[in-house]
């Protein structure tokens, strides 16, 4: 709670044992698709109460930062686009249900966003559109989660192109929001970074931003809200008035989150993205670990970070709070 009113968070990831990845291991491995173990698919040796206990340690993480509700989607880096293709429909499945079943544990707390099979080959996204529907009508995920560029290798066509068409008019039809985080990054020169795959996060995000801001995608689908993460993955170096940045006015379409643990960045990125289109986001639990020098505390403390800026109103931040992940994500409102 911040202030007597509710904390939304529009930016987490499932948390399951670590036992749970050996699936995604034995798929790739025995090159053999099968059955989600959760959706009847034979047993995968892991009990419903080490999934509860991996979900628990979860709900106090958030209690312990104030975050009342948190939409809980895929761990990006555990998506794997890069598998073979026929592989990556039954990683999407369990990781879904693995969502779902967190979201049942916790209905008070979580709020599923789908992952989606997604083949950067396919000739467009209609491929993704039974599993999204699986996750909305049997689930009741409020969102989807997309990568940009799910390989990690730069082949998928950019996200202003026809090949999304098929998601955006889903999306837009179903009323069910797009939050856009980059996956994994299979580019050699990031081999030397340790968790290189932030680097491929960074620059799909951003590019993503530029694209949907330059273009006519939401001319095409004026009811799509898209959530681009970590505040739009980097910021804009010119003014606004700048030919080099898009000039038309989405801010009903496009929005961020604040999922930025250096607070000299957060604080330009709310200020540059306008208070009206920063969702709050904290990844938490994920890579806000690090503690803070200043503080002792782990990076994802960021609700009192928040509280001490004071170019903000207290309006302002029960905006970022609660009211714009409300706007963007209005099943929000039945928690």
């Amino acid at each position: 709670m911040y202030k007597e009113t509710k904390v939304l968070d529009v930016h987490g990831h499932v948390s399951v044992p670590a036992a749970a990845r050996g699936y995604g291991f034995s798929l790739m491995a025995s090159n053999t698709a099968r059955r989600s173990p959760l959706s009847g698919g034979g047993r995968d040796g892991i009990s419903e109460e080490q999934y509860r206990a991996a979900a628990q340690r979860h709900v106090t993480y958030m209690d312990e930062r104030d975050v009342d509700v948190q939409i809980i989607g895929p761990r990006p880096y555990t998506q794997m686009g890069f598998m073979a293709p026929h592989l990556i429909p039954a990683w999407t499945e369990y990781t879904n249900d693995t969502i779902a079943q967190q979201c049942r544990m916790f209905p008070d707390r979580f709020v599923g966003a789908a992952m989606l099979p997604q083949d950067s080959d396919a000739p467009d996204t209609t491929h993704c559109l039974a599993e999204m529907d699986r996750c909305v009508n049997e689930f009741g995920f409020q969102a989807v989660y997309v990568g940009p560029d799910p390989k990690g290798l730069r082949t998928t066509p950019g996200m202003h192109e026809p090949y999304w068409y098929p998601l955006y008019a889903h999306c837009e039809e179903l009323g069910i929001p797009i939050i856009i985080h980059g996956t994994n990054c299979q580019d050699p020169r990031h081999a030397p970074v340790p968790q290189n795959y932030q680097l491929g996060f960074m620059m799909e995000q951003f590019l993503a931003n530029q694209l949907l801001s330059h273009t006519d995608v939401f001319k095409r689908f004026p009811g799509l809200r898209v959530v681009i993460c970590h505040c739009g993955g980097a910021l804009d170096r010119f003014i606004k008035t700048d030919g080099h940045l898009g000039q038309e006015d989405y801010s009903e379409n496009l929005f961020y989150d604040t999922c930025a643990y250096d607070l000299i960045f957060l604080e330009a990125a709310i200020k540059q993205r306008g208070v009206n289109r920063m969702c709050y986001g904290s990844e938490a639990p994920g890579s806000g670990s690090a503690i803070r020098p200043e503080t002792g505390r782990s990076g994802d403390y960021l609700i009192e970070e928040i509280e001490k800026f004071d170019f903000l109103t207290e309006e302002d931040r029960i905006d970022i709070f609660n009211r714009n992940p409300l706007k963007v994500f209005p099943g929000l409102a039945k928690l």
